[in-house]
């Protein structure tokens, strides 16, 4: 049983996979909701300061180098504009938008991407860790709801 709860720590941490596939694979094993769900949580929120503080200066450091110069500098661009864009919108419900943003477990939405965007936008880290937090919560509450009813959204 350690085994399992191990990977489903794991696999919450994986981008694009996050609680989208931890929880279901808790369910697959037959593992107790709310412990896997305590479990997934920490794994998904452990590397959410570390992209924040770290994700817009590996960028930056990596605009003018020869072999990722070109992504980089691209996943900058295309990170502000669309942070513009989402800040134009959102206004002053910045906050929200990241909370629903990461909150609704989607294929390209959670807290990687999440944190990634607020990190562009250079929003403040308490906020975004708040936001992202309520975020990760909402997308475990909708996962487990989903695989008791056993839907699957891959």
């Amino acid at each position: 049983m350690f085994k399992h709860y191990l990977i489903v720590f794991f696999v919450s941490m994986v981008p694009l996979l996050e609680l989208r596939g931890a929880i279901p694979y808790s369910q697959i094993f037959h593992l107790p909701m709310i412990p896997s769900y305590i479990i997934a949580i920490i794994g998904n929120m452990l590397p959410v300061p570390i992209i924040y503080l770290f994700a817009r200066k590996v960028l930056v450091w990596g605009a003018d180098k020869p072999v990722v110069g070109r992504f980089f500098t691209w996943c900058l661009e295309k990170g502000e504009k669309g942070g513009k864009k989402l800040q134009a919108k959102a206004g002053r419900g910045l906050f929200v938008a990241l909370l629903l943003f990461v909150g609704i477990p989607i294929p390209g939405t959670g807290a990687w991407t999440g944190t990634l965007a607020a990190s562009i936008l250079d929003m403040d880290f308490k906020s975004t860790i708040a936001a992202v937090m309520l975020g990760v919560l909402l997308a475990g509450i909708i996962m487990m709801v989903l695989s008791l009813v056993g839907v699957s959204i891959f």
